[in-house]
């Protein structure tokens, strides 16, 4: 068993000297320590004003004779405009930037066909799913150029909102930031029926946010060039692509699910003059929801909330700036300073209905999902520790296996950063419970059922984590920081489940041939 890590003098001697060379690392590589002034409306498309929140296409889907359904994903190269009067070329799933939402339910048998027409080899990966790992689309299910990977898997988790983005091993922070990704909704037996409380109507009461920052050069392209300590921070905030957005709410609540789909940024999300009612958390939905005056989201996390809004109300939906618990220079450079608005929300002042979700609450039972079961005693304890573009001071090699998993076990996880930089973790296949950070419980937010979870430096995260029920002893899935530059720096570890008794390995995949070396790719 591995004890719980401590932090010893000598790590806090440690980060301290991490602090004082802080800037003389900013300057050889090529960190800005003083982020660009953020615009918030001075390039929209529409010369300032703001403009109606894009809602993505849901996809659609084929149901097969055995009641598979099918979804038809192309990663495409395409052009849109951001900024007035400018053309930026991006790429996206199935249109120019972005993608359409995908929906599958509980139990159901889902088949996606991704079909490649960049010119580079790309992948996709169902982020938050449990999936056999050959359907995972990571850094193993390489799609090259002109072909199409197909991926199929029954649905075996609850309602929960989760998002699809490429995870090329060395690429992915650019090809999430040329515009690849997307949402994938999963629901329950319940989800639109009577029974369920929520506000359900897509695009009308139930609204996809994601949020995502840009950097544009002269010319109108990204740039993909300058990086702070984190990685590419922009100026200029998106929503579901949409510069300076405004939603107009015809109802009284309106459910948001919101993905922080930033490469880098950290958000502090808070509703102006009202809290945010918490109902679901990256893995799922919470089972009682509460009322929370604002949620930090790290890349690749998500929240769901509802809002209420009175007719004739305006609210905006800001980022505050906050703290990430670094040192001076190092939280500059992650961009937590930066206040933001994100998303405008007015109601119509004809607009009638009163708020309906408590007592449909109420009538459902009082509760959203089952309660999260305490862990008394773990079947596995891990130690991951996390270095500068290291994990267990180990860099990725895609022919190393690190870690093995029983497939059935419960195991509790003891997270902690060394580093000085800004770090969270993401786990495939998988979801857990946040037992503790430092030493204490963990913000409400954070209570609900997750599949990425930030480490703030020099303090240990444990984490109870439940993986999906598939096993391959030779093709692993992926643990990694969710800063996609960190990732592609090397920042990842790989698992795999196997069957009790069962021997783990050689990793059998088309992308081992060379040796898997991060230095290689």
């Amino acid at each position: 068993m591995s004890p719980e890590p401590r932090i010893t003098r000598r790590g806090v001697i440690g980060v301290a000297a991490a602090g004082a060379i802080t800037a003389t690392i900013a300057g050889l590589g090529g960190w800005r320590l003083q982020q660009r002034p953020i615009r918030t409306d001075g390039g929209a498309v529409s010369g300032g004003s703001r403009s109606t929140l894009q809602i993505p296409p849901l996809a659609e889907a084929t149901v097969d004779a055995d009641g598979t359904r099918v979804f038809e994903l192309t990663a495409q190269v395409g052009s849109t405009q951001f900024l007035y009067d400018t053309q930026t070329t991006t790429w996206g799933y199935n249109g120019a930037f972005g993608g359409p939402t995908l929906r599958a339910r509980e139990g159901e048998s889902v088949r996606v066909e991704v079909t490649n027409e960049l010119n580079e080899v790309t992948t996709a990966h169902w982020h938050g799913m449990k999936l056999p790992a050959k359907a995972d689309g990571g850094p193993h299910q390489p799609i090259h150029p002109g072909e199409t990977w197909t991926a199929e898997w029954t649905v075996e988790q609850p309602a929960a909102t989760l998002w699809y983005h490429p995870h090329n091993h060395g690429t992915t922070e650019v090809h999430v930031y040329r515009g690849l990704s997307g949402l994938f909704f999963i629901d329950d037996e319940a989800t639109g029926t009577d029974r369920d409380p929520l506000p359900h109507d897509y695009g009308v009461d139930d609204i996809p946010v994601v949020v995502s920052d840009r950097a544009f050069l002269p010319d109108g392209s990204f740039d993909e060039t300058h990086r702070s300590a984190a990685g590419m921070l922009g100026d200029t905030i998106l929503v579901n692509g949409t510069v300076n957005p405004t939603f107009e709410a015809t109802r009284a609540e309106t459910r948001l699910r919101i993905l922080n789909a930033s490469t880098a940024r950290t958000y502090r999300v808070q509703l102006d003059g009202g809290s945010l009612l918490l109902v679901g958390t990256d893995a799922g939905l919470v089972p009682e929801p509460k009322r929370v005056d604002a949620i930090t989201l790290t890349p690749g996390e998500r929240v769901e909330v509802i809002v209420q809004l009175e007719p004739g109300e305006t609210k905006m939906l800001r980022s505050l700036p906050h703290t990430l618990g670094l040192l001076g220079t190092t939280e500059r450079a992650s961009g937590t300073r930066d206040p933001l608005d994100l998303l405008e929300l007015s109601r119509p002042a004809t607009s009638t209905g009163e708020p309906v979700f408590e007592t449909l609450l109420a009538s459902a039972g009082g509760t959203l999902a089952a309660v999260i079961p305490p862990l008394d005693e773990p079947d596995e304890r891990r130690t991951v520790t996390m270095q500068d573009a290291k994990i267990n001071h180990r860099r990725m090699n895609m022919s190393r296996i690190d870690e093995v998993v029983t497939v059935g076990a419960r195991e509790r996880w003891f997270i902690t950063n060394e580093h000085f930089l800004a770090h969270n973790l993401h786990i495939h296949n998988a979801r857990f419970r946040i037992v503790s950070i430092g030493g204490s419980k963990p913000a409400i937010e954070l209570q609900g059922w997750k599949d990425t979870v930030y480490a703030p430096p020099s303090r240990t995260v444990v984490i109870d984590v439940e993986f999906g029920t598939a096993t391959d002893p030779h093709l692993p899935y992926m643990f990694h920081c969710h800063m996609l530059q960190h990732e592609d720096q090397g920042m990842m570890a790989q698992f795999v489940v196997v069957n009790p008794g069962e021997a783990a390995g050689p990793i059998i995949s088309p992308v081992t041939q060379d040796g898997g070396e991060h230095d290689g790719h």
